[in-house]
């Protein structure tokens, strides 16, 4: 059996395994193409760290077996879809609950469980207004966001290195003892700056279900916005024209005047260099569904409990869907269709992540303070090569030139 390292190659594979370790196997591959285990204990987990990363090994599954394709990590069967169209057929007509808080909750050792349908909507409603009224209440401190807002907190040493292990349940303990005091200041009390725990105090959550919430969406919220604003501000030094044309846009509607949460809604390119961002940096390569009922996609029977991951990372890199799809071009979401399918992917619009819509603003935000004032430059000869995990990044720092604009 491989050692249990084997499960920080990426901070995803931890989190799937995670939510494997919850629910019960499906041991029936039902037809479905794919790869047989290469061991009987670890499944195909030797393939994915072989491959480099779960992301790395999906492209070459789908390659060769097509859309939709299954696994095992360990002795649980994984099915993987790869198209936008095997996608619609799963999303909308099979009950599936979204894992990614169970996963994290998990890690986190909450023991919590997930409400019933009208309970996750509810909070699903919640986090919504929660994120809207927050970034309205707190816009002036957004101004002031200037550097990624940290890393990872699983990178493999915890189960070797007592000390870091120890570093990071203390770390742990302190942000809960933080939340913890918040809400108790929080609740019951009127105050001028709305923060997001105030929608979930709000809410009539109990403390536990608050503090776990905080942190969940802390968690992801931050990274993800680290990352699209690193991967923003690499794309734009690559793309003169790109650059040139959000300069014109943000001058045009700020002028000389103050960055305004009104005026930062006009931003229509911002927004398509955003988009376009998350789509060529791969900026989720995987999302996961745990399949509820035994539910269908295309030919295939997709058996109960089994966890059906979105090859997001293969998704939006399909030639069939976005022509040309390694060139960074935010112009190409003029097209509605495009848009539509964006959506789709829960990227944007009704299907919008309340962690990516935080992350679109403030990485708004931090562009129109930058472009604004200065020109963004490569370093001549850096090659950025890139690591996929929960949220791709690259393996190295990323560096870059910079000039004052006239």
């Amino acid at each position: 059996m491989l050692d249990f390292a084997i499960f920080a190659v990426t901070f995803l594979l931890a989190l799937v395994g995670a939510v494997l370790y919850l629910y019960p196997a499906s041991r029936q591959a039902a037809g479905i193409p794919g790869v047989p285990p290469t061991e009987e204990k670890d499944g195909n987990l030797p393939d994915i760290v072989n491959s480099g990363s779960l992301h790395e090994f999906l492209v070459h599954l789908h390659e060769r077996y097509g859309p939709v394709v299954s696994f095992w990590f360990g002795r649980r069967l994984v099915v993987s879809l790869g198209t936008v169209d095997v996608l619609k057929q799963h999303i909308n007509p099979n009950k599936t609950s979204d894992p990614f808080e169970t996963m994290l909750k998990s890690l986190l050792r909450y023991q919590s469980t997930g409400g019933n349908v009208s309970e996750n909507h509810m909070r699903k409603k919640l986090y919504e207004n929660g994120v809207t009224a927050s970034l309205q209440s707190n816009f002036a401190l957004l101004l002031k966001v200037w550097a990624e807002i940290g890393k990872g907190f699983l990178d493999g040493s915890l189960d070797k290195s007592a000390n870091r292990k120890k570093q990071y349940e203390d770390a742990l303990m302190q942000l809960e003892s933080i939340l913890k005091k918040i809400i108790k200041e929080r609740r019951g009390m009127n105050f001028n700056q709305h923060i997001f725990i105030d929608s979930l105090v709000q809410g009539n959550l109990n403390d536990q279900q608050i503090l776990e919430d905080s942190m969940i969406f802390s968690l992801a919220s931050c990274i993800i916005t680290a990352k699209l604003c690193t991967w923003a501000i690499c794309f734009l030094t690559t793309s003169e024209e790109v650059q040139k044309k959000l300069y014109e846009e943000i001058d045009q509607v700020f002028g000389k005047g103050p960055i305004t949460p009104e005026k930062i809604e006009q931003l229509r390119y911002c927004r398509q260099v955003l988009c376009e961002t998350v789509r060529a940096a791969r900026l989720t390569p995987v999302s996961a569904r745990l399949q509820d009922v035994e539910g269908k996609v295309d030919k295939f029977i997709i058996p109960r409990e089994t966890l059906v991951l979105y090859a997001l990372g293969v998704v939006l890199q399909d030639p069939r869907t976005w022509p040309s799809p390694h060139k960074f071009d935010p112009e190409r979401f003029d097209d509605e269709s495009v848009v539509k399918t964006f959506s789709l992917l829960g990227f944007s619009g009704t299907q919008e992540c309340p962690e990516l819509r935080c992350a679109y603003m403030v990485t708004t935000v931090l562009l129109s303070v930058l472009v604004r004032r200065l020109h963004l430059l490569s370093v001549e000869g850096q090659v950025i090569e890139t690591k996929y995990e929960l949220v791709t990044s690259s393996k190295e720092e990323a560096w870059i030139t910079v000039s004052k604009r006239c």
